[in-house]
């Protein structure tokens, strides 16, 4: 059961409030407006003498706007293109899309 509702999600997601507006395109379908929490933190994994860095993009927002996502699917964020590469549904009504550019 969802602690928040779809409503009050989409009050957290609002560009207005903490969130940024994305182009999700379902593969083959039709594209549409989602806002969410767009996040990509640097990482690094240290090795002896190599390491290796990347980033880890990601796009926290409400199950219900995304709830046929799927690998293979795009999400623009800021003109950038991501081909989404996992899905995770929390249970409480939001969903992380992670992304790969």
């Amino acid at each position: 059961m969802a602690v928040e509702s779809d409503a009050d999600l989409a009050e957290l997601f609002a560009t207005d409030v903490s969130g940024v507006a994305g182009t999700y395109t379902p593969d083959g379908g039709s594209a549409s407006t989602v806002n969410g929490i767009f996040g990509n933190i640097y990482f690094e994994i240290p090795g002896g003498e190599t390491s290796i860095e990347g980033k880890n993009a990601s796009f926290n927002c409400r199950t219900s706007d995304v709830s046929a996502a799927a690998h293979g699917d795009t999400l623009v964020v800021a003109g950038t293109t991501y081909t989404v590469r996992g899905v995770q549904a929390d249970g409480t009504g939001a969903t992380t899309l992670i992304l790969e550019a």
